[in-house]
């Protein structure tokens, strides 16, 4: 004979402790984050709303009493007359009857101004938070992966449209404290006046349309969370549509039906999905709960009205009870200060809890930041990466495969290649936006994981291939290539002069201060070879401002060829003394760098200076001839195939001079 649960029991059992597991993670513990989040709003403030609540909650129960009362009185009152005791017992009831009201009237406004101010003062340290735990990862990795993007997307949407925040969250709760005031002494109002099966009935009917709300709500904002990525795609079109970030290729291209249509699809579907979820969960429950409602309740009237018909209640009583009954009845349905901010902040919340959880996931395997200080003057005698091995995160592909390059300090390195051989990942690895999946990158043997990130990018400074044109004056374009020391004007004017771009940027109306933006009052913009240059010059900010390192990917990719020669016959004397990294794939930039290093692979495949790497004829010789014969057939001769190149020693020796 066999013993056990039989398994039609043990599913449901499952089921069960399922469905309580979701509520509990879906109801209850987002509840309790926004809790925790009461005291960021003020201590004080938050114990005065309570009680403010508390009174907001009363007062609407004795403004029913009072009226009550007045209907019962109004019977004796008519026959003593004016003057008479029951006249004057009818005066001051209804005096105190008005008086609730009023008070009811004056603290309203109250409670909402300093409701937003509890939520001004909780959703700014909710910023700060959200904001410094997307400033904790020492690199950039977390912000290209679609997890980490969903969570932060849903984290800080409520902040994006300004309601539904968790700051509005926190009121809606404590608001909840004079509905629910209000609703119990509503219940025991009936049950003093008609019984208290009537009052638990009428109690049980609004209870069930607060779970048929809340719960509805709860369910339908799933949906939500299940379109995320729909919706991010959707926020990506309309900025695409609507800035100037793509306004030429659109128009240039045609793209303006395209986009419509795929912004037309996206919405659609976003829509249709969203008006399924709320005829499942709203239609169905809803005729449900009125049903039980309204049985409920027509049924506590109908003996209110019995009891009153022999006898058995006084006027007043009746008065109250239905009274009592249609008031509570009005809190079954949605809550417009609490519902849908809390159930938005809830999800905010989550997110936000799920968003750290997600960072702490990517940071598990990971070197703990350091916090050492970095040595004045490092580098003093070289920067090495030592047999560095790299692939990026979620991707199996080796991008750096165990590379070992030297670039000794106060010297020029350059690294080549063709595109996609692991030349700016060098750069990002060097600026610590990511971290080696094997090996290190040293500084006088020190491995830079040790040093403190901050200090140490301070070290650097950077010319990237995408760099940002920022929507600011001039001056602070440049300035922000040191933005932790104050703004020296005579500082920028010197790094403009040096990058070649101090005489553009003098011309303009306002000078330095000029805004680089069309979109701002007197602003204006810049060509791409102007842009190049303020980039250059932002760099160039930080050497003065103590970098000590300089690192320049495709520095002149914007510059047409004889500006890009121009500039690299001074580029040693900009960085005569400052340990540098030019990155490039055009083989003309670099040949007067101290020392070239050829990349292929994820490989160092050749090392020397320019005239010992065209002596050797390898690799760079080759495609240095391949460039030289481009570049002599006319700069649009992009058809040309290495096989073309039929004597390159001849092509190599002729350029070479």
């Amino acid at each position: 004979m066999t013993t056990g649960t039989p398994p039609a029991v043990g599913s449901a059992t499952a089921g069960l402790q399922a469905t309580w597991a979701n509520w509990v993670d879906e109801a209850v513990r987002p509840r309790l984050r926004i809790a925790k989040l009461l005291p960021a709003g003020g201590v004080g403030l938050v114990v005065f709303l309570v009680v403010l609540n508390l009174v907001l909650g009363l007062l609407p129960v004795a403004f029913v009493v009072s009226t009550s009362m007045v209907i019962g009185e109004v019977p004796a009152a008519v026959d003593g007359g004016v003057g008479s005791a029951a006249w004057d017992r009818l005066t001051s009831i209804f005096l105190l009857a008005a008086a609730a009201f009023l008070l009811t009237q004056i603290l309203t406004p109250v409670n909402n101004a300093l409701g937003q101010q509890l939520r001004r003062q909780v959703d700014s340290a909710l910023r700060d938070d959200a904001m410094a735990l997307m400033l904790q990862p020492v690199g950039i990795g977390p912000l290209e992966d679609q997890r980490t993007l969903d969570e932060l997307n849903e984290a800080v949407r409520a902040f994006d449209r300004d309601w539904g925040t968790p700051g509005q969250a926190c009121f809606g709760m404590v608001a909840l404290v004079a509905r629910y005031t209000r609703l119990v002494a509503l219940v025991v109002a009936i049950g003093l006046t008609i019984g208290w099966p009537s009052a638990l009935g009428v109690g049980a009917a609004v209870a069930a349309f607060r779970y048929g709300q809340r719960g509805g709500l709860r369910k339908y904002s799933r949906v939500g969370r299940g379109l995320i990525g729909r919706m991010r795609e959707i926020g990506y079109l309309n900025e695409l549509t609507m800035t100037d970030a793509a306004a030429k290729e659109i128009r240039m291209f045609g793209l303006t039906a395209w986009l419509a249509d795929r912004y037309a699809a996206v919405w659609e579907t976003v829509r249709n999905t969203f008006e399924r979820a709320r005829r499942r969960v709203y239609l169905t429950p809803y005729l449900l709960l009125t049903l039980i409602g309204l049985l409920l309740s027509g049924a506590a009237m109908v003996h209110a009205a019995q009891l009153a018909a022999t006898g058995r209640v006084s006027l007043t009583a009746l008065a109250l009870g239905v009274q009592a009954v249609a008031m509570a009845m009005s809190l079954g349905g949605h809550y417009a200060e609490s519902d849908t901010s809390t159930q938005f902040a809830m999800l905010s919340l989550t997110a936000l809890q799920q968003l750290r959880e997600r960072l702490a996931e990517l940071d598990e395997g990971q070197p703990r930041p350091g916090r050492v200080e970095v040595p004045a003057g490092t580098p003093a005698t070289s920067l090495t990466f030592d047999r560095v091995g790299f692939h990026y995160p979620g991707s199996d592909r080796t991008v750096l495969d165990g590379i070992e390059l030297e670039l000794p300090a106060g010297r020029c390195t350059a690294v080549v290649g063709v595109n996609g051989t692991g030349k700016t990942t060098l750069v990002k690895l060097l600026a610590r936006l990511y971290e080696p999946t094997s090996g290190a990158v040293r500084a006088d043997g020190v491995d830079i994981a040790e040093f403190d990130p901050v200090r140490w990018r301070r070290q650097v400074g950077v010319i990237f291939q995408d760099f940002v044109r920022y929507e600011l004056t001039a001056a602070e374009n440049i300035a922000l290539g040191a933005a932790h020391v104050p703004v020296d004007r005579a500082v920028v004017l010197r790094a403009a002069e040096r990058a070649g771009i101090a005489d553009a940027l003098l011309a303009l109306p306002d000078g330095l201060d000029t805004p680089l933006s069309r979109a701002y009052p007197g602003g204006t913009d810049l060509s791409g070879g102007q842009w190049q240059r303020i980039a250059i010059a932002r760099a160039l900010y930080a050497l003065e401002a103590g970098a000590t390192v300089l690192v320049l990917d495709e520095p002149t990719a914007s510059l047409d060829v004889r500006a890009e020669v121009a500039f690299f016959d001074r580029f040693v004397e900009l960085t005569r003394g400052v340990t540098s990294l030019l990155i490039s794939h055009r083989f003309s930039s670099v040949r007067r760098a101290d020392h070239i290093v050829v990349v292929d692979g994820g490989r160092v495949v050749e090392r020397g200076s320019h005239d010992e790497l065209i002596a050797a004829g390898g690799h760079y010789a080759r495609l240095f001839a391949l460039q030289a014969r481009r570049f002599a057939r006319g700069l649009d001769a992009d058809d040309v195939e290495d096989t073309e190149v039929e004597d390159d020693d001849a092509v190599v020796e002729g350029v070479s001079r």
